[in-house]
């Protein structure tokens, strides 16, 4: 449930997925999630760090193995949806 919370939180899922693109910095990340606020930013990468889901390296932020694989769930999920999708339309 833990993690089901965190995920569940605005940003947390954007900030995970454009991560999955690699090492970026905080700017950088800032700007991919469409102008977050700074502080916003902080701390969903503060938790996701205490999750070990993220890292913060000399490059800037990216997505630990952890996290790679929580991605990927993400990722089969998403082609599920859209094959469920089609399915109802």
């Amino acid at each position: 449930m833990v993690l089901l919370d965190i995920l569940g939180q605005k940003w947390t899922l954007r900030i995970l997925w454009e991560l999955s693109a690699g090492c970026v910095s905080f700017r950088q990340l800032r700007d991919m999630c469409d102008d977050v606020s700074p502080t916003l930013l902080n701390n969903r990468l503060k938790q996701l760090r205490d999750l070990r889901f993220v890292a913060l390296e000399d490059c800037g932020y990216r997505l630990t193995g952890q996290g790679e694989d929580l991605v990927e769930q993400f990722a089969r999920l998403d082609r599920w949806a859209q094959d469920w999708s089609q399915t109802i339309e």
